[in-house]
């Protein structure tokens, strides 16, 4: 007996998405590389969003069999909505994977995470052979961090002692982040919050440091992943 899919089938983005016709057209192109049999990794966040639709439009014209590895509750439920079987990283490799990102700079340095699954965006990525960052001309700055703070997923008992480690980092700013809707901090996949930290110095060695603090499970902070950028 299956169950009534009233409540998922509702399911729509939560918000306007801005720069929609752009990221429709970046979702297309994604959509054209999907070939029968592949195993593909699914981000999060608006884009990942648009692209996955265009992907399950296709995959239904076509008859084409494909399975997703999704990043988010949220993304794992799009897909169970637009019938894209699921499985997860225990069971499967990617054959390549696609995502979103809030920053991209010159050398395809990302910040990631304003949705709070950067640990199963970062496995993601560094599971797939290649992975496809879709991000339109809002995306792009001279200087990590110019936009948005880097995420930096933490235990919860840790979040003091993480908070000054990330000051005597040279951190700028590091910030609870809390949650809309609800009472309370964001909570991630995992059971984590998350300290939005602002650096204006990054360098290729920040996401190493920052993950080697005590209490630190994951950054938004990507370096020299084999990406490429999809705009």
């Amino acid at each position: 007996m299956d169950w009534n899919k009233k409540t998922v089938q509702e399911i729509s983005w939560n918000g306007e998405i801005s720069n929609y016709e752009e990221k429709l057209r970046i979702a297309n192109k994604i959509a054209k590389r999907v070939k029968d049999g592949d195993v593909i990794g699914i981000g999060s966040g608006s884009t990942s969003f648009v692209a996955t639709t265009e992907i399950a439009k296709r995959m239904k014209a076509e008859n084409l069999n494909i399975i997703g590895i999704p990043t988010s509750y949220e993304i794992n439920m799009l897909c169970n909505q637009l019938g894209i079987p699921t499985t997860n990283l225990m069971s499967k490799k990617p054959d390549w994977s696609f995502d979103g990102a809030d920053e991209v700079n010159d050398k395809n340095w990302l910040v990631k995470g304003r949705g709070g699954a950067m640990y199963r965006e970062k496995l993601n990525i560094a599971s797939s052979e290649v992975s496809y960052i879709l991000v339109d001309n809002s995306k792009f700055v001279d200087n990590i961090c110019d936009k948005f703070p880097i995420p930096v997923e933490t235990v919860p008992e840790a979040i003091n002692y993480v908070r000054d480690e990330l000051f005597k980092m040279g951190a700028e700013d590091v910030v609870l982040r809390l949650a809309k809707g609800k009472d309370g901090p964001v909570i991630t996949e995992h059971g984590n919050v998350i300290l939005d930290a602002t650096f204006r110095n990054v360098d290729e060695t920040l996401e190493r440091r920052l993950k080697a603090v005590v209490g630190v499970v994951e950054t938004g902070l990507f370096i020299g992943y084999n990406v490429i950028i999809e705009k």
